[in-house]
């Protein structure tokens, strides 16, 4: 067994489970800054970890587990093993790795014959510039020669013999190109049989896991996803490992905890709590969660605001508005309550020329016509649109503004989140500055000078080093998120006037 035991009052139990989408519980969080002291000084990467409190016979203790490997192991000694039967992967795992690799550097080799085929192309490309030059150069003196009265059938031969050299030089490019396109062929289909082994071994994979609940119940990891597919890591995150081995070993579940031990990456920062990520554990959690008396997790959104967008201003062209927090702008996946619909019941052709999120209250603008929608929306690509957000930050920065250009795309495992990637991210440029500092927290004003998903969130938690207050995604859960859209400037698509807005912001 690998239970830690806890020194424990009987009223710290929670009568419930506390949801692991929900604010942490005392015990987990003790439970867990006792294992972040135990790997404290230790050279870790970045990588959440996992605490699960339990009870046996009346004692109370806890499990350890990590998401993934550690230190390239699975089975590390005091952590919780991984969900998969391993006598049934090594099998055949150790066989396909290997086969992998041998189609992944086969694709390296093409990749690099691909390279030179390319840059032999290139260069014949680059040859056949400078032959047209020389021969545009030729024929001009040519045609001046005629002028003069020279030797016509001389200078006949001349561009006879231009003519010849440019058929050569073609018919020397020819091969090259058809050795580019044939090797370039020849990865593709490397590539695609590579893919396709990967998704049968993926799905032998798969077929290694075996989900356990509280009722009893064990389901196979594709049937949790069914229809779809499980991603890949599914089932490798510390929450399934924790709760596999307490149902193993006839231990009760109390209180789940995730944190984030070692360098801050992808957003999540040392010793900071986060929920199971939604698109790899949420489907797993749900069945393995069966059977227990778990209390309801708070809704992934907030709950839809019954307060309706304030008009700010109105014209024949335009509206701003006032939107509340737990509004959406447009329909969502699960809700079609929203500013834009709410706005079409008295303008039947309204349309939202930009966003802002659920959590975020503040400034809307909306088009009543096709032609001004267009036209603001050009004016939002051209960021010749002025926006100025409010935020209280969760703690106190170390400077008193700045500029942050960090590119940001959505984390496809843990959708809605969004992830600093600077390879395959899009642009993202904040300008800040501190407003006033209060009681450990700071108010601030934000300038995006971009509009991606998330930016501000982000940008505080990962370009400050601070989450803004109440950033359920980023930081620590609350009441609500204290970002606020205030102030908006444009020029009018119709009057050509510039407009400015601003709403206070009520925090």
């Amino acid at each position: 067994m690998i239970v830690t035991y806890l020194d424990v009052d009987p009223h710290e139990v929670p009568a419930r489970m506390p949801s692991p989408y929900g604010p942490v519980h005392p015990l987990a969080r003790r439970a867990a800054e006792q294992l972040r002291d135990e790997l404290r000084g230790d050279p870790l990467e970045g990588k959440m970890f996992g605490v699960l409190v339990v009870e046996e016979r009346g004692r109370i203790g806890f499990v350890r587990a990590c998401s993934g490997m550690l230190d390239g192991r699975w089975d590390v000694e005091g952590f919780a093993p991984p969900v998969f039967d391993a006598a049934s992967r090594d099998a055949f795992w150790p066989a396909a790795e290997r086969e992998l690799a041998e189609l992944t550097n086969a694709l390296a080799a093409l990749d690099a014959r691909i390279a030179d085929a390319r840059a032999a192309v290139d260069q014949h490309a680059a040859a056949a510039l400078i032959l047209r030059a020389r021969h545009r150069e030729r024929r001009a003196e040519r045609h001046a020669q005629r002028a003069s009265g020279a030797d016509a059938h001389a200078l006949d031969q001349q561009s006879r013999g231009d003519a010849a050299e440019k058929r050569r030089h073609v018919a020397v490019g020819v091969p090259l190109v058809a050795a580019l396109r044939a090797l370039e062929d020849e990865a593709k289909a490397l590539a695609n049989a590579r893919a396709g082994r990967s998704r049968e071994l993926l799905h032998r994979v798969f077929a290694t896991y075996a989900l356990a609940n509280a009722r009893g119940e064990t389901r196979p990891l594709r049937d949790v996803f069914a229809p779809a597919e499980p991603p890949g890591g599914a089932g490798d995150c510390a929450a399934p490992k924790l709760l596999a081995y307490a149902y193993r070993h006839g231990l009760r579940p109390v209180a789940l905890a995730e944190v984030w031990v070692g360098p801050a990456s992808g957003g999540r920062f040392d010793g900071h709590y986060y929920p199971p990520c939604r698109g790899k554990c949420e489907p797993v959690l749900r069945h393995m969660l069966a059977g227990l008396d778990v209390e309801d997790p708070p809704a992934l959104t907030l709950s839809i605001a019954a307060d309706e967008p304030r008009t700010v201003f109105e014209d024949d062209w335009l509206l701003v508005v006032a939107k509340p927090a737990g509004l959406l702008s447009v329909p969502g996946k699960a809700h079609t309550d929203c500013v834009e619909q709410r706005l079409r019941a008295r303008h039947a052709h309204a349309m939202l020329v930009h966003r802002l999120d659920l959590d975020t209250s503040g400034l809307l603008v909306a088009a009543k016509d096709p032609a001004t929608h267009a036209a603001l929306q050009a004016q939002f690509a051209e960021r010749a649109i002025e926006k100025r957000y409010i935020a209280w930050l969760d703690g106190e920065p170390t400077t008193d503004g700045g500029t942050i250009d960090l590119p940001l795309r959505v984390d496809l495992d843990d959708r809605p989140r969004q992830l600093i990637d600077h390879v395959h991210g899009k642009p993202a440029i904040t300008e800040w500055r501190v407003l006033s500092r209060e009681n450990g927290r700071t108010r601030v004003a934000f300038f995006p000078r971009t509009g991606r998903a998330h930016q501000l969130r982000v940008h505080a938690a990962c370009g400050i080093g601070i989450p803004i207050v109440g950033d359920r995604l980023y930081g620590i859960p609350s009441d609500r998120l204290l970002l606020h859209a205030e102030a908006i400037r444009f020029v009018h698509p119709q009057t050509n006037k510039v407009c400015e807005f601003v709403q206070r912001a009520p925090f």
